[in-house]
């Protein structure tokens, strides 16, 4: 039905060459025409009753083609990542290098995995910082020193120092294609939002004294060591063995007063069970 041909780039990040038969492209054509003609319904004919000659006229050819591909690079695509033992961590990027009506069709398909995450020393670099922490707390007559309003200010800090510690000392490197689908994104919201205070892009750059460029360069950083906590996260609680029971779970549902809430929420329980997972592995780092 199809050939492919795997190719392992930097960062984790995979392409799939695939190479379709156009018998093969025909075959798929005809059952997502079928799939469209059961649900269509025109003056005359009852849902599903179309003669194909009718729905042919009704149909047009790129609604068929989604079909098409939507079915047929879907089932592909899971049987070449169960096959090949790939762990994608994000929807694919799908380009058609070639998809002319009546020939073979090559589609290139890119991925993002699950980064590598290499924690190396990363407890002996946080006790340390702590320990440096520790030293700048410690009161030394005639030095000005603002007092922290709480405990909770000082917690914040180490946490802080924590975090900024793992960014800096243990290796992991986020594929592209996470960071690029990232920065669309938030430009994507970036144009909405100003619009909607009756401003441009540009006049908004303009009074924040940034270029395009700049801004992207921001948001790049950001959007790489947002995801890089991520992983690395993760990788401690796997490490450490971190996980979280059931009756947490079921504690935290147990606040929540409205039923129809409660159910949304057990509908998400992994949802929940990873947000908590989070925040025990923190509270490990932080414990250190």
């Amino acid at each position: 039905m199809y050939t492919y041909e795997v190719n392992k780039l930097p960062k984790r990040t995979t392409e799939i060459s695939l190479k379709i038969a156009k018998a093969d492209i025909e075959k798929e054509r005809e059952i997502a025409f079928a799939n469209l003609q059961k649900e269509l319904a025109v003056e005359g004919f009852r849902k599903g009753k179309v003669p194909k000659a009718i729905a042919d006229k009704h149909l047009s050819k790129e609604a068929v083609y989604q079909g098409l591909l939507k079915s047929l690079l879907s089932r592909i695509y899971e049987e070449v990542v169960k096959k090949e033992n790939l762990q994608p961590v994000i929807s694919p990027k799908i380009d058609l290098t070639k998809a002319k009506e009546g020939e073979d069709w090559e589609i290139k398909i890119t991925l993002a995995e699950k980064p590598i995450v290499e924690l190396g020393a990363y407890k002996e670099a946080i006790i340390k910082i702590k320990s440096e922490q520790k030293k700048e707390d410690i009161w030394i007559p005639g030095k000005t020193q603002e007092k922290e309003k709480d405990d909770s200010e000082k917690k914040q800090r180490h946490l802080n120092n924590v975090l900024t510690t793992l960014l800096k000392e243990v290796k992991c490197e986020i594929p592209d294609l996470i960071v690029e689908e990232e920065l669309d994104r938030r430009l994507t919201q970036l144009v909405d939002d100003v619009r909607k205070i009756g401003l441009t892009v540009e006049s908004y750059l303009k009074s924040k004294n940034l270029t395009i460029d700049e801004l992207k360069a921001r948001y790049k950083k950001e959007i790489e060591d947002t995801y890089k906590l991520e992983f690395v996260l993760m990788e401690v609680a796997d490490k450490e063995n971190i996980k979280v029971e059931k009756a947490e779970i079921d504690k935290l549902f147990a606040n929540i007063k409205s039923e129809t809430e409660k159910k949304a929420a057990e509908q998400n329980a992994y949802y929940y069970a990873s947000i908590l997972r989070k925040q025990k592995t923190l509270d490990f780092l932080v414990a250190l």
